[in-house]
């Protein structure tokens, strides 16, 4: 079992840019590193859950570019940035002039690599461990990439973040198209070119959109 997330994070990843964020480096798994050649079962093996804050998944960047390139969105305002993986939407949402931003994510690991992100970016994040779904701390923007890849999960949470909506917050999401995406129910602000892993994706660039409630 691995003692020291933290320090299995640096070892088994490289702090690289965002590709579609490159103001951004994230500590990122890729085909140099060894965390990239194991299987799931190997990872179990170890105690690893599937490391999905070691990528910068589509919807992810897509989100972080809207914010840097649209900072008034979160500028001065109290964020969560929900199913955070990597930090990287919300380390966008402190470039951009957050006043408070919270990281949440269900994978310890996941708030340790969001924390070591935050420092390689000289950035102040408040990562918490847990799921957050159906809570109301008052948050001014809750944010949201990539989380209608499983069908239980994208329909709990996009009916919590449309709640968030009508209470009056402002609710982005990024995706590119995942296949629970709630499409009847949103409008799309944004569209980009993002480029992706194709082991990871399918394909070398993937469209991509952020997303807000009709």
């Amino acid at each position: 079992m691995i003692d020291d997330r933290q320090a299995f994070i640096k070892a088994n990843t490289r702090l690289l840019p965002v590709p579609h964020a490159p103001e951004i480096s994230l500590w990122t798994a890729d085909e140099a590193t060894e965390l990239w050649q194991r299987t799931e079962d190997e990872l179990g093996e170890i105690g690893l859950p599937p490391p999905f804050w070691a990528f910068a998944w589509a919807g992810g960047q897509a989100l972080a570019r809207y914010l840097l390139d649209n900072p008034a969105i979160v500028a001065g305002k109290h964020v969560l940035d929900f199913a955070s993986g990597s930090g990287l939407v919300a380390i966008a949402a402190a470039r951009a002039g957050a006043a408070r931003v919270e990281a949440c994510d269900i994978d310890a690991f996941a708030v340790d690599a969001m924390a070591l992100n935050a420092v390689e970016n000289g950035v102040a994040l408040e990562p918490r461990l847990g799921d957050l779904v159906g809570r109301d701390e008052g948050w001014d923007v809750v944010l949201a990439g990539d989380v209608s890849y499983e069908r239980d999960m994208a329909a709990r949470v996009t009916d919590w973040l449309d709640a968030l909506r009508r209470r009056g917050a402002t609710v982005l999401i990024g995706d590119p198209g995942r296949s629970y995406l709630a499409k009847d129910r949103l409008e799309a602000l944004a569209e980009y070119r993002v480029p992706v892993t194709r082991s990871l994706e399918d394909a070398e660039i993937k469209v991509s959109k952020v997303w807000r409630f009709r």
